[in-house]
């Protein structure tokens, strides 16, 4: 288990970061080793993020200090989506086949977890988000052609894109959080644009589908002091409540967002006009 700490950050000290400590502070990369997993525990809503890459053998997702706790999902809820190869998840004996693109949500109180591959030649990559939970919920394994599907944007504004949306209510009953995949259409490189934010939770960004030579611009920060970080494939970024969280590429991609905080109404934002942003 790889496990990485990240603070809290406040909107007035971030005006002073260099791109360094930008990056330092909420970029997250390497998220992918061999046999291993790898999570950032981030204070901002306690939310914990990473990546599970079996490839020769399982790999268990044990609980880790700063949890307090006999075992992960003890007080915490979480999302998985397969975004490689055909692989699964045991969970307290049970056995979930997750396929490419399928997603499954665990409440808490569940204890043994395993994550594996079918083939070691075309490993599985999960993504996981997890929040804490305040009651026990039902386990539920979401298909792609199962989730909410959103169709946004236009060719013209170079943001036509697909919302997946896997955990969100009234579809899984989860305590807070919610999760989906956006997938952006050949020619279309913009997410989020016109722009938001939404006081009432944070989001995880995971950047993926990229080519070699492929970066994405993820603007961040208050709308009157904008910074940008750059994302290359498989990286993921954290953007505290306060932030805006947008991206322009040089081609089309995919991401997962994952939210928690106190409200999980969707469409609870608090939009932003492009005139306006700094």
């Amino acid at each position: 288990m790889i496990l990485e700490n990240r603070d809290y950050t406040a909107a007035r000290d971030y005006k002073t970061y260099d791109t360094e400590r930008l990056r330092e502070e909420y970029l997250i990369k390497d998220i992918f080793v061999e046999d291993e997993i790898h999570i950032v525990y981030c204070y901002v809503d306690r939310i914990i993020a990473g990546g599970v890459y079996p490839v020769h053998k399982e790999v268990v997702l044990s609980s880790v200090p700063e949890l307090r706790a006999a075992h992960f999902l003890d007080r915490r809820e979480m999302g998985v989506i397969n975004i490689a190869g055909d692989g699964y998840i045991k969970v307290d004996g049970k056995k979930y086949p997750l396929n490419h693109f399928d997603c499954l949500y665990l409440g808490r109180e569940n204890e043994e977890i395993i994550f594996g591959s079918n083939d070691p030649k075309n490993p599985a990559k999960f993504w996981l988000c997890s929040s804490p939970a305040h009651r026990k919920t039902e386990n539920r394994l979401i298909s792609l052609p199962d989730a909410v599907h959103l169709h946004l944007g236009s060719k013209e504004e170079c943001n036509e894109r697909t919302i997946n949306k896997y955990i969100i209510v009234p579809k899984v009953d989860s305590c807070q959080l919610s999760m989906g995949l956006t997938h952006l259409e050949p020619g279309s490189v913009w997410n989020t644009m016109p722009c938001h934010t939404h006081a009432r939770r944070m989001e995880v960004y995971f950047y993926f589908d990229m080519e070699e030579n492929q970066a994405i611009f993820h603007f961040m920060g208050p709308k009157e002091e904008t910074r940008h970080i750059m994302i290359h494939n498989e990286e993921a970024v954290i953007s505290p409540s306060w932030s805006i969280h947008a991206g322009c590429s040089t081609k089309n991609y995919t991401f997962i967002w994952g939210m928690c905080g106190e409200n999980q109404d969707y469409d609870d934002m608090d939009n932003i006009d492009v005139k306006d942003l700094l």
